[in-house]
């Protein structure tokens, strides 16, 4: 790539194999320089001195200091490195979950734990997510603590409400949501539904994580539960989530089609279904992501004479989704994530 620095990559894993691996497909990718490589996060730390690599890519369960321990110190670091973690779901899916709660840009998922050639199949998704966080802004943060007294404030009684929020996040997502989620009061008085980005297998960690830290219920989506204030729904990665109104009901619906799409779930079926069942009384909101999902939906959602909000870039990890939005000219207002509260407020009070 004349005239453009290649991306210098640590790669930090415990297994001698998968190290191997990771170091083949990225070294291959055009753009990306392999500067080293790291047996476990204290490993990490001495070589990041060393090579001051611009990306890290990051397994979670190592001997001496885990993925999560390097990412809290990465938190007090500045000119941090950007970190990618490569997990399995099923074994490692909440630690994951954490770690981009923590900061971590994104998330690859191993197609096998076991040292064989399988960890190849990967390549694409590795090399693709490690040419995006390195254009990213990370924001490294300590784990949200539980707050007991949150939790303890939502009730079973709510007002049912015409009005409804719905979200849509890809990079940096999880991250967003815990900071978005951990501002919304026990008696916020409009149903949320939630879409990001995320490998299958995730979003029930997801799910769970959000729940601890919010005074919302959050759940991730079955097909038919019932969408009330005092909740939040989680779509379920894989499927597409839509709504649908029944008499008094307003109810989830799980759906693989269309089956086109580039994501499963997609934010733009989301905001399509919103703006058909809720039209001006549906608020749709464009979080930190890549690309242009949700564009499509926010059109709809304008055009049903409803209110579409957007992050603004200062605490993106990634200025893509939003700004597109926002450049169409579909988004009523912008504000970085500590000062979305107000904002939504003034369309749902």
């Amino acid at each position: 790539m004349t005239g453009s620095p290649r991306l210098r990559v640590l790669v930090v894993d415990d297994s001698a194999f998968a190290r191997k691996v990771l170091r083949k497909v990225l070294s291959d990718a055009p753009g990306i320089e392999v500067v080293g490589t790291a047996r476990d996060g204290l490993d990490a730390l001495e070589r990041m001195v060393e090579f001051k690599p611009d990306v890290i890519t990051l397994d979670l369960v190592m001997p001496a200091l885990d993925g999560l321990g390097l990412l809290r110190a990465l938190a007090g670091m500045p000119d941090a490195p950007r970190v990618v973690v490569v997990s399995s779901a099923g074994t490692d899916s909440e630690l994951a979950v954490a770690a981009l709660q923590a900061g971590a840009v994104d998330l690859v998922h191993k197609p096998t734990a076991l040292a064989t050639e399988r960890l190849y199949e990967l390549g694409a998704e590795l090399v693709a997510k490690v040419l995006i966080a390195g254009h990213a802004t990370p924001h490294y943060t300590e784990e949200v603590a539980r707050d007991a007294a949150l939790r303890a404030a939502r009730t079973s009684g709510v007002t049912p409400s015409t009005k409804l929020l719905a979200v849509g996040t890809s990079t940096g997502g999880p991250q967003a949501l815990t900071r978005l989620l951990s501002v919304l009061p026990a008696d916020f008085p409009a149903p949320v539904v939630l879409a990001l980005h995320i490998p299958a297998g995730y979003t029930e960690a997801v799910a769970k994580r959000l729940n601890a830290l919010s005074a919302l219920e959050v759940l991730e989506a079955s097909d038919g539960m019932e969408i009330i204030p005092g909740r939040a729904v989680l779509a379920r990665a894989g499927m597409h989530l839509k709504l649908e109104r029944h008499g008094a009901l307003d109810l989830v619906r799980l759906d693989r089609q269309p089956a086109h799409t580039a994501h499963h779930p997609s934010v733009d079926v989301l905001f399509e279904s919103v703006a058909a069942g809720w039209g001006r009384d549906a608020v749709a909101l464009v979080l930190t992501g890549m690309g242009e999902d949700g564009l499509v939906g926010a059109r709809a959602v304008h055009a049903a004479g409803g209110v579409v909000l957007t992050e603004a870039e200062s605490s993106c990890v990634v200025y893509g989704m939003p700004r597109v939005v926002k450049e169409a000219g579909l988004s009523n207002g912008s504000a970085p994530l500590e000062d979305l509260m107000p904002l939504i407020s003034r369309y749902i009070s």
